[in-house]
């Protein structure tokens, strides 16, 4: 039922006051097509039906398949405990706190949070929170330009296309200009960041550089020269933006040990279960001397006036509330309980455990390989990588297709995320990861070389076969 304390009289006095006619007026720039209108429902169920067509939905899931998938979210082993203390009502139900001193329970969550994810980024502040790791790179990329005085951002097209077209989506109103760098399309280093491409953008005067942002590992699985391309940005002036996977820098250089400003990415390894796009997780780090520029809120520890130990926000952008003109950014939701997800599944596995997650993934897909090479689908890059990369094979999409009714979900194919990359046209990206079993590998290989083997002579089969003649005579 609708509810509104204001009477027909009020609403008029206050359109009188504004000058405009009506309601409707005040929306004018909205286009009518994108205006919210009645809602459509169809008649109520019975509680029996209800709960018939939620489990018709949920059996919709594949629950059965071998995965292979990453490309941004990954499927990991999370403790018993992270959901368990989670679903506390202190927890489960808090909200972001808008009188925080009150809250001591929230704030310390979220200090432990903010101190977990230093650490482990080796970066001085991290923000609590964002998102996810698309809006996360988006602010990242904003706070170089803001703290630069500079509208000019190089992006990789190795960073995740959802986090690229979030962050068009950012600077589009705002004059700010994203521009590729270049990868490099032959030899051993192909698929990474071209160096000297990079620095002739960078030496571009009359268009100086803000901020470059790279992914490690990129989106196609590789190992970027982070600390390389980190001395050209700073060289032109620019500050280094890395776009990292959290769970990784148990094994690899963090960001604070190759000399990145900012940090952005996806928490959702974390401890956080895959699902249909969300809740996830935004993280985002920095140095200590833009601590002013890094949107969300800090807490802080303290004591109070009896000497005990005590909570405090003691960073908050009051514009985002008051003066929206002036923030830093408009996004203002601290997700708060995934934060609490990631600080808890960090604390489970400690350090020690957390390093086994990373390095048993990178066995696994050491193994998956080296299967998926005698299946027929050689990798498509040479350079070093951690538990995901790209394989080549032949008509990629009416694989996958096949592989999947096999009951293998066979990664992703990157010619639909890069229609533009002919070289990609026929690869799958896959990933590995703790919970990949043996025998998950064992049965991606022998469904794919039952795939190949399934069509003709003029089908992939053969053009397999004819693509490792060619590698052979090489």
């Amino acid at each position: 039922m609708a509810y509104s304390p204001h009477t027909s009289d009020d609403r008029t006095r206050m359109l009188e006051a504004i000058g405009v006619g009506s309601v409707d007026e005040l929306f004018a720039d909205i286009p009518e097509s994108l205006r919210a209108h009645g809602l459509e429902l169809p008649p109520p169920d019975t509680e029996v039906e209800l709960s018939e067509r939620l489990r018709r939905l949920a059996g919709l899931n594949r629950v059965d398949l071998a995965s292979f998938l990453g490309a941004g979210a990954y499927r990991h082993f999370v403790p018993a405990v992270v959901d368990q203390l989670l679903l506390r009502g202190e927890f489960y139900t808090a909200y972001t706190p808008y009188q925080p001193e009150i809250s001591q329970g929230t704030l310390q969550t979220i200090y432990e949070y903010q101190s977990m994810l230093a650490e482990l980024t080796g970066l001085d502040v991290v923000s609590a929170s964002h998102y996810d790791g698309a809006t996360a790179t988006a602010e990242a990329a904003l706070m170089a330009c803001r703290a630069t005085r500079r509208e000019r951002v190089l992006v990789s097209p190795a960073v995740h296309p959802h986090y690229r077209q979030t962050l068009a989506t950012y600077f589009a109103g705002g004059g700010v200009v994203a521009d590729e760098i270049p990868l490099i399309s032959e030899g051993p280093a192909v698929g990474t960041t071209d160096l000297a491409a990079l620095e002739a953008l960078l030496n571009d005067k009359d268009r100086p550089v803000a901020g470059v942002v790279v992914a490690n590992p990129s989106f196609l699985g590789l190992l970027e020269p982070m600390a390389e391309i980190g001395r050209l940005a700073h060289a032109a002036g620019a500050l280094f933006v890395a776009v990292i996977e959290p769970v990784s820098l148990a094994v690899l250089a963090t960001p604070g040990q190759y000399g990145a400003d900012i940090a952005a990415g996806e928490g959702q390894p974390l401890g956080i279960p895959l699902s249909f796009g969300g809740p996830y997780l935004g993280i985002l780090a920095c140095k200590e001397p833009l601590v002013r520029q890094i949107p969300g809120r800090l807490v802080g520890m303290t004591t109070d006036v009896d000497g005990r130990r005590a909570f405090v926000m003691t960073l908050r952008a009051r514009e985002q509330d008051i003066r929206r003109e002036k923030a830093s950014s408009n996004i203002c939701t601290n997700q708060a309980l995934c934060a609490l997800a990631a600080a808890i599944y960090i604390g489970a596995l400690g350090p020690h455990g957390l390093r086994d997650v990373a390095a048993l993934g990178a066995a696994r897909a050491a193994e998956l390989e080296k299967a998926l090479v005698a299946a027929g689908a050689p990798r498509v890059h040479s350079g070093p990588y951690l538990n995901e990369f790209a394989v080549r094979v032949p008509d990629a999409r009416a694989v996958h297709k096949g592989l999947l009714a096999r009951g293998i979900l066979a990664g992703l194919p990157l010619g639909d995320v890069y229609p533009q990359d002919r070289t990609l046209a026929d690869a799958l990206l896959v990933c590995a990861t703790e919970v990949t079993t043996e025998a998950d590998v064992a049965a991606f290989a022998a469904a794919l070389r039952a795939e190949l083997a399934s069509t003709d002579g003029t089908g992939p089969a053969s053009a397999a076969a004819a693509a490792s003649a060619k590698g052979a005579d090489r």
